[in-house]
């Protein structure tokens, strides 16, 4: 058995303390790989996988990258799933005896990726973690984003709800204990299970730790015990992957779900707030509408307006006032805007700041941003507005930060710190000697050539370096008889020969010593001025939201010029009336014809439940999706695409739009269609708003209906307000029965055989489905067609011979009348 070399052994300890990771070993200029981490990581990466000695009579597989690119490879390994573990030289191999020390000094996964992977800008890069109490029925949620130092917490008394509310977060990692009750369920997320126990206590301590502080009332953890058991699990995942605690990361806050208006993920798919159902892109979604703004803080803040929308009147109203200002002064919007442009993205790069990952050029991009603030905070103090005048009082410009990288880093830095170059003159005195030194060093070259040549009489004699030789004197063969006696060979080339003298060693070794002294002191200087800006975290991140916030309200008030949109009123009534409504995404979607607005008014008055019937393809989805969407962008302090709407503020908006089976679940599309129902049922309030499209297609003809009338009964009943798309012109008849339901229909035109959609909605429902018109216009063949037409007119015959002339809404009024049983009565 061949034994391993020391280096080999000291790789098998490290591995072994992190078997679920790959292994980044550091080897000089090399971040090196072995065994079955470089076989996975060859395929991955595309590299060659080469191998190292041998063990137990084999070769070993190795493979590498080099150090200073090595963020990329990480970066795709990360993406593939993998953990990476990165092991570093901690002492100067110059320095120690033996073999040099090493450690792993940090493990990157998907949710703690700084500058390894391509992050998208705009959207947040979330670790949850969930602790459960299954005897209260209550769980405990929790998640931060370590690469803007956004940290939060709440408690939730359903499954369901937890479950939508890590749908909303979409986090890259979740974190459960193996011994909570769900560690087995939530398989659809990226999950780190944790093989210890946490509880009250420990989660209390290590939070105590992150935001070294004596207690915790301050962040309002005592309300919520599991939340904070959550908490300290992502405390306890930082310390073990970051190893320590991430010094940005000084505050928690706590959030009830009931704060925000509530949208099941659902509700957040169908109507496509941050995403399109087609192809998951956020081309044709909600976003891609919206998204004017200038700063990554911007956009990451606008998804969170449009996933939790308020329900809270004065700050929705504070919110619109703003943005109709914004709307209304265009210089001052320009000017703002013009400016949010040359502004970076402060928050991750307080993030990489703190966890000692900048680089010299992330120092310059805060010191270049920052330069924008008095400019910002001077226009913003012209506003009248009092929430624009409160973020300009509010906007901390960070002076002192912006002239201390000012004075110690120079204009145009290198990335990387250890080719030197980076502090600035005048910053250190020692500093400034040391350069002096290489500076003279470099001029005595050039005054030792030209004295070298006059006392030799060679003309071409020069003096180069290497990192072997160091400083050395070339000769070309022809002068060799000229080289004079103090001349030490060195080397002998081809066509010359190399020499040295002790008078260009002495000062090589001055050179060098400088050289090698200057970097290592920039290196201190750096980490000493990233170490003062870093205690400066928490001011630097309330000038990053303060400017996200402000970029969100120049785009809103931008979205509202470009496309006409109107000042909502948000009250707290129950009328929902939308005057000439559009669709905000299809009304930019479409090229061949105009988008047709319409009016929407809803009450628990005496129009509670509108029932819209029509053809397919005659927009009554998009009617349906545009109203809610509507009423979601009011609430989140938005103007709205109509010429004039009242909203009555709604608590929770419920969609029950299309449907696909979920064959991963076992589900089909009618039980995906009636639990996505039930959802609604059971959790709508008066204050919510329900849309439902096509209740009832996924199973029999009869059943559909039977169970759709059932349906908006229910809703009926208990006070909901619901907009009911069908096309089951049968459901018409319910208005006969309930004083609150209202029939409208989407307009057709029938012209020689053929129909034309109006996108109208009028008053009245429709007894025709036009579905074999839809299908012809489908491109369907003649024959089949016609066929078609033959068999609807015999079938029409045999029912209206059935039903005897009545209608079904009249028939079963009249079983009504008569106190007779009545199938559809609960």
């Amino acid at each position: 058995m061949t034994e391993l070399t020391p280096m080999l052994k000291q790789y098998h300890q490290i591995k072994s303390q992190y078997k679920d990771c790959i292994l980044f070993f550091r080897l000089g200029d090399f971040y090196e790989m072995f065994y079955e981490d470089a076989k996975i990581a060859s395929k991955i990466l595309g590299i060659a996988l080469t191998s190292r000695g041998h063990h137990n009579g084999k070769r070993i597989p190795m493979c590498g990258v080099p150090y200073h690119s090595a963020n990329s490879y990480i970066g795709r390994l990360v993406n593939n799933g993998f953990k990476v573990a990165i092991c570093e030289q901690v002492e100067d191999p110059r320095k120690c005896k033996g073999i040099v020390k090493r450690e792993v000094i940090r493990i990157i996964t998907p949710g703690s990726v700084i500058d390894e992977a391509e992050i998208d800008e705009k959207s947040n890069l979330y670790i949850s973690a969930i602790y459960s109490d299954l005897r209260k029925n209550r769980f405990g949620l929790s998640f931060l984003d370590l690469t803007t130092g956004e940290f939060k917490f709440t408690e939730l008394s359903d499954q369901n709800l937890l479950r939508n509310e890590l749908n909303r977060l979409l986090p890259a990692e979740l974190l459960i204990l193996k011994e909570d009750p769900l560690a087995d369920e939530f398989n659809e997320f990226r999950k780190e299970l944790i093989d210890q126990k946490i509880d009250l206590d420990t989660a209390t301590s290590l939070l105590k730790k992150q935001f070294q502080v004596y207690s915790l009332e301050g962040f309002g953890c005592h309300e919520m015990p599991l939340g904070t058991v959550a908490s300290g699990m992502i405390v306890h995942y930082m310390k073990e992957t970051q190893k320590g605690f991430p010094a940005h990361i000084k505050e928690i806050s706590s959030y009830r779900i009931g704060d925000y208006m509530f949208l099941d993920d659902a509700t957040c798919r169908h109507l496509e707030l941050l995403r399109n159902m087609r192809e998951n892109s956020v081309e044709g979604s909600l976003f891609s509408v919206l998204d004017k703004t200038n700063t990554p803080m911007g956009g990451r803040i606008l998804k969170k307006w449009i996933i939790y929308p308020l329900i809270n009147i004065e700050k929705i109203r504070e919110r619109l006032l703003a943005v109709k200002e914004l709307k209304e002064d265009p210089i001052l919007r320009k000017k703002l805007r013009n400016r949010l442009k040359d502004i970076y993205d402060i928050e991750r790069l307080n993030a990489k700041i703190s966890l000692q990952r900048a680089n010299p050029k992330d120092l310059i991009a805060l010191k270049e941003s920052i330069k924008n603030l008095p400019y910002i905070k001077k226009l913003l103090k012209k506003s009248n507005n009092k929430f624009i005048q409160k973020l300009a009082d509010q906007l901390d410009l960070l002076s002192d930060i912006k002239e201390e990288i000012d004075k110690a880093i120079v204009d145009d830095p290198p990335s990387i710190l250890r080719e030197g170059g980076v502090i600035r003159e005048g910053y250190n005195k020692e500093l400034d000697e040391l350069i002096k030194i290489s500076r003279d060093g470099k001029d005595w070259i050039a005054e030792f050539i030209a004295k070298e040549q006059k006392r030799t009489g060679i003309n071409n004699l020069k003096v180069g370096f290497n990192k072997v030789f160091g400083y050395y004197i070339e000769v070309s063969k022809a002068n060799l008889k000229h080289v004079p006696p103090d001349y030490i060979r060195k080397q002998t080339l081809v066509n010359a020969e190399r020499f040295i003298t002790a008078e260009l060693k002495e000062m090589e070794d001055k050179v060098l010593r400088a050289d090698e002294r200057r970097v290592e002191l920039e290196h201190e200087l750096f980490q000493a001025l990233i170490e003062r800006i870093s205690s400066q975290g928490k001011r630097i991140k309330k000038a990053a939201e303060i400017i996200g916030t402000l970029d969100v309200l120049c785009s809103l008030s931008q979205v509202a010029e470009e496309n006409n949109y109107v000042l909502p009123e948000v009250y707290e009534g129950d009328e929902i009336d939308i005057r000439d409504g559009r669709h905000p995404v299809v009304e930019k979607a479409i090229k061949d014809e105009e988008f047709v607005p319409n009016d929407i008014k809803i009450n628990l008055r005496d129009q509670q439940i509108l029932i819209i019937t029509g053809p397919n393809m005659s927009g009554k989805s998009t009617i349906l999706r545009q109203t809610a969407l509507i009423v979601l962008l009011a609430q989140m302090g938005s103007f709205v695409p109509a010429s004039k709407a009242r909203i009555g503020l709604v608590d929770r908006i419920f969609t029950r739009i299309g449907a696909s089976d979920d064959i991963s679940k076992g589900q089909s599309t009618f039980m995906l269609e009636m639990n996505e129902t039930a959802n609604i049922l059971r959790n709508a309030t008066k204050k919510s708003l329900a849309i439902l499209d096509e209740i009832g297609r996924g199973t029999s003809t009869y059943d559909g209906i039977s169970i759709a009338w059932a349906v908006v009964e229910y809703l009926h009943d208990k006070g909901i307000r619901t907009l009911f798309a069908t096309h089951y012109h049968e459901l018409t008849e319910i208005a006969f029965l309930k004083p609150r339901i209202r029939n409208f229909n989407v307009a057709v035109k029938e012209e020689g055989g053929r129909i034309v959609f109006l996108r109208k909605l009028v008053p009245g429902g429709t007894n025709k489905s036009y579905g074999i018109h839809v299908a012809k216009l489908a491109g369907l063949p003649d024959e089949v067609i016609d066929r078609a037409w033959e068999i609807l007119i015999e079938m029409e015959k045999k029912v209206k011979r059935k039903k005897g002339g009545i209608s079904l809404g009249r028939y079963m009024k009249k079983m009504e009348d008569s106190n007779q049983l009545l199938l559809f009565k609960r």
